[in-house]
């Protein structure tokens, strides 16, 4: 079974369940985490990740991580498959996921279904003790049959990599190279209600679509594609926003991106639940938050010495950032009263080990320029930024001391603020969307000058890199590392 897999090391991935802010801002959790995850080696260079969204509790993302292993990873895949047959198995076992965890369901529905009609339905509520035991009886029932999930799935497979996602998770890949032609990858598209092709699906069923546009949720989600869920399944007649459906039209049917070819690739591959995503593009408008989420993982993976404590840093810090702009009480606050349930998921890819110190290009530190393409859109003209982070090697130890690493000439050293990053886009005509350009120097420090707002009024993301000046150590004269730190105080 799923007990003799082994888990994959080139993995790591961070938490932080749900909260919602007080007045003070303190945070309190409203209910127990329901993302989920997964993360395994198969035979035959075979890999498989996941990242699960649940809500109304978390028995359809537990039962969904653990059916698709046993579809996926007991020998259904193997080096001979082409592109379309991993796609068949894939949407095969999607299909096997929703079909079985409907039959674990099947009983409690149909009792379910048999007690109601035992309900007055006329407008005398009669309060016999008859009525009183199914309605009790009525609500354990509903608590075991509600709730669903939405899932984003990697499969690595003849180091090629696959992406199946049904819902509003996200996948990004992240290419880095040594000539400054870097980049992420957004795979794929959420299935939301501002989903384009998702809303012409519906509409093609006979839902109102402008009206699911406006609405932003059916039935308290805003994903249009999902793993259980029986009441958008079965009873979604009942659902005004869906009631003119000619057939099911929330589906569990996965999109299936790729292969995407890894030879030669050196970067991650970053799995992130909705309720990341959600906190990150509440605090800071979601423009830029494929960009954030690279810029922190790249600087957590310069400076900690396990992939799953750089998981956790970048879900720490965006925490902080979210409850950070709840408490300014500036214009994003309203936004930021409350998040999900927040997973994040790294796969490095051909990436050297983190508690190597000796693998700086440059003295001081590595170079890690990251053009990042945003354009959601299929169109081949991309709009890239790229970030060039200066990172710090990890401190070798020698004979037990720390040895601080010297900077080179030139590079930027903060001032006594805070470091602000400023990015700044450029338009890349590219033949394809898998590749992009830029000169590896738009990310710049600036000193103790303060960001501007854009035109937009929006201030450029800040990204808070005084942890990693830390690791500088602020005497760079006698190799002695000294914790005072290089970068703000």
């Amino acid at each position: 079974g799923n007990d003799d897999l082994p888990p994959c090391e080139m993995c790591g991935v961070g938490t932080a369940p749900n909260c919602v802010y007080g007045p003070d801002g303190k945070g309190t959790q409203s209910h127990p985490n329901e993302d989920g995850h997964l993360r395994f080696r198969g035979e035959e260079g075979c890999f498989l990740y996941g990242v699960f969204n649940g809500y109304d509790g978390s028995r359809v993302a537990s039962f969904a991580s653990q059916c698709l292993t046993a579809e996926l990873l007991l020998g259904q895949l193997n080096s001979s498959h082409t592109d379309n047959d991993v796609r068949r198995i894939l949407t095969q076992a999607f299909d096997v996921v929703e079909k079985s965890y409907f039959e674990t369901i099947d009983d409690a529905l149909a009792e379910k279904a048999h007690l109601s009609n035992y309900l007055p339905h006329n407008e005398v509520r009669t309060h016999t003790h008859t009525s009183q035991k199914v309605q009790e009886r009525l609500s354990q029932l509903e608590q075991e049959v509600s709730g669903g999930a939405t899932a984003v799935v990697a499969l690595i497979l003849n180091n090629r990599v696959y992406i199946a996602n049904v819902g509003t998770n996200r996948a990004l890949l992240c290419k880095s190279s040594s000539d400054g032609q870097n980049q992420v990858l957004q795979i794929g598209r959420p299935h939301s209600t501002d989903n384009e092709e998702e809303l012409q699906r519906l509409a093609a069923l006979g839902v109102d679509s402008s009206r699911v546009r406006q609405a932003g949720q059916i039935a308290g989600q805003s994903s249009t594609r999902r793993l259980g869920d029986y009441r958008v399944k079965f009873n979604y007649t009942d659902i005004d926003l869906l009631s003119g459906a000619k057939s099911r039209p929330i589906i569990a049917e996965p999109e299936i991106q790729g292969s995407y070819s890894l030879d030669g690739v050196t970067g991650f591959l970053l799995l992130m639940s909705e309720g990341l995503i959600s906190a990150l593009e509440s605090a800071h408008g979601p423009e830029q938050a494929n960009q954030e989420v690279v810029a922190m993982v790249a600087a957590e993976l310069a400076q900690q010495t396990s992939l799953e404590a750089v998981a956790q840093s970048v879900v720490e810090r965006i925490k902080r950032l979210h409850h950070d702009v709840y408490v300014s009480g500036r214009q994003r606050s309203t936004y930021c009263s409350r998040h999900e349930d927040m997973t994040l998921l790294i796969r490095t890819l051909n990436y050297p080990p983190l508690d190597d110190g000796a693998l700086t290009p440059t003295q001081g530190g590595r170079i890690y320029p990251v053009s990042v393409p945003y354009s959601n859109s299929q169109s081949t003209s991309k709009t890239s930024v790229t970030l060039s982070l200066v990172m710090p090697s990890q401190s070798t130890l020698t004979n037990g001391t720390n040895t601080a690493s010297t900077l080179e000439e030139g590079t930027p050293t903060p001032g006594s603020q805070s470091p602000t990053a400023t990015l700044q886009s450029t338009n890349t005509q590219t033949q394809s969307s898998s590749s992009s350009s830029g000169d590896g120097s738009l990310f710049r420090q600036r000193g103790s000058q303060a960001a501007q707002p854009d035109e937009t009024g929006r201030v450029p993301p800040y990204v808070d890199f005084s942890q990693f000046y830390r690791l500088w150590g602020s005497d760079h004269g006698d190799g002695q590392s000294t914790h005072g730190g290089l970068g703000p105080q």
